[in-house]
């Protein structure tokens, strides 16, 4: 059952990673040439999140398939995180900083950061659900090999 999965997983390991590394892209882009590097605490964020993608991504790219939820699952969140900070800095604002919908790249990181959640959620939920059907697809040891308490 798990072989027939291979290629999605493999698939949607290579999809996410492409999205991980592009938000963080984004942000190392912004920072650099957009302006925000100027920006108190926010170009110090958008530093830290391309880091931080950087770093998931090639956590993505090279954990085993069998632990590859974990990273998955971290940047699940550390992608909504950041489409969170988008949107409160798109409406209440964020660090003393309002965004703007006109900004440069707002409207693809809005794309990227969605699809990235989306794609995220999906490995690591299927990465879960490998993990387990693993387990119980594990042969058992004859009622009388199983180790444990004995009822002397």
């Amino acid at each position: 059952m798990a072989t027939e999965r291979a290629p999605f997983v493999i698939a949607l390991r290579l999809v996410s990673a492409a999205l991980t590394a592009a938000m963080g892209a984004i942000h190392l882009y912004l920072w650099d040439d957009g302006g925000y590097r100027d920006l108190a605490t926010i170009g110090v964020l958008f530093l830290l999140n391309a880091i931080g993608s950087a770093l998931l991504t090639l956590a993505l790219l090279v954990f085993p398939t069998r632990y590859v939820g974990v990273p998955a699952a971290l940047g699940a969140l550390f992608t909504a995180g950041t489409l969170a900070a988008l949107v409160a800095s798109l409406t209440i604002g964020l660090f003393g900083f309002l965004e703007s919908l006109d900004a440069e790249l707002v409207w693809p990181t809005i794309a990227v950061e969605s699809a990235g959640v989306v794609a995220l959620t999906a490995l690591t939920l299927l990465a879960y659900d490998l993990r387990h059907r693993g387990r119980e697809a594990r042969p058992q040891a004859p009622e009388g090999l199983r180790r444990g308490p004995s009822d002397d």
